[in-house]
């Protein structure tokens, strides 16, 4: 093992172009400064200076191992700058996990202001289902979590984490517009008996919720399509295949010919962050501040209500269209 203060003293040596002057730089006496090399020659075993007139010079190896020497210690230098400023500056990674309607709606304008407020934050985004974040959350393999809860279905969240929500929308029922049920202002759902529907794969928090809420009114429901993107089951609903359980989130477009129709009793979903208090770092904090103020803003309120309000009145184009 090449011993790290040896290898400050070659890199010494080539920046400052001889024994003296480098151990002067450094703080030490010049033999204390040949010992140092001697030793450095002895564990990485070749000659890494030679005389040259009355000082010296590097040899083909010593130039070598200086050139490295040099990274290494620009690399150590930044690393003691950076613990240096940990008090005072947000930086490094922030490891993120989220489903994928929080992806799209929430998360691009959150990382953009977390960049411009923080340029040396190194934000990473995992897309999942809340039943695999979780166990990656409490492992340390993920910093933040920004996960899904529905009120008919509220999820157990384990000891030593902690929740916050930040937005909470009712999600609706997708009928194609032909559909008997179609023409109701508002499906109850004791009503919805023998309607064939797409949802999510098993586990996914909107299955589940749905099957649930369905089962709460004694309807057994009858999963035809598993397909694990809104989108995707939004296109069933316009073919007459199928309906489908949206939240207001993913709404932004629907395909023409779809009806959009609330329930009664009304299901919500919330949507929520999640992370460890106990190994709450710089990033995740700024990360919750960013998250919590953008959820309170105006604009994000008139986004989700005007989306809303357009898909109840007859799903016209309102936006792109999401993933749960």
């Amino acid at each position: 093992m090449i011993n790290l203060e040896r290898l400050r003293a070659l890199a010494a040596v080539d920046t400052h172009g001889s024994i003296a002057r480098a151990a002067q730089a450094l703080h030490i006496t010049a033999s204390g400064m040949s010992q140092q090399l001697s030793k450095l020659e002895r564990e990485c075993g070749h000659r890494l200076l030679e005389p040259e007139g009355r000082s010296v010079r590097l040899t083909h190896a010593g130039r070598v191992l200086a050139d490295h020497a040099a990274a290494v210690m620009s690399r150590v230098g930044a690393a003691e700058r950076d613990l240096a400023s940990l008090g005072t500056e947000v930086l490094g990674p922030l490891r993120i996990g989220a489903v994928g309607s929080a992806i799209r709606t929430l998360l691009p304008a959150a990382l953009a202001t977390l960049g411009a407020r923080h340029p040396r934050l190194t934000p990473s985004v995992r897309d999942g289902e809340v039943a695999g974040l979780l166990p990656a959350l409490l492992h340390g393999e993920l910093d933040l979590l920004l996960i899904e809860n529905w009120s008919n279905r509220p999820r157990h969240i384990p000891e030593g984490v902690a929740v916050r929500t930040i937005v909470t929308e009712e999600a609706q029922v997708a009928l194609h517009a032909d559909h008997p049920l179609g023409a109701r202002p508002v499906l109850r759902l004791a009503d919805l008996g023998g309607v064939p529907w797409a949802a999510c794969p098993p586990g996914a928090e909107p299955r589940e919720a749905l099957v649930q809420a369905l089962r709460a009114h004694g309807v057994e429901p009858e999963i035809r399509y598993s397909v694990g993107d809104h989108a995707t089951q939004l296109t069933l609903v316009a073919s007459g295949l199928t309906a489908a359980l949206i939240p207001d989130a993913a709404l932004r477009q629907v395909p023409s010919g779809v009806l959009c129709v609330p329930t009664d009793p009304p299901l919500r979903r919330h949507v929520q962050v999640a992370w460890r208090p106990r190994t709450e770092t710089p990033p995740v904090r700024a990360c919750l501040d960013v998250l919590t103020h953008a959820s309170r803003s105006e604009e994000s309120a008139t986004v989700l209500k005007a989306a809303s309000e357009e898909n109840r009145a007859g799903g016209r184009d309102v936006g792109g269209v999401d993933h749960h």
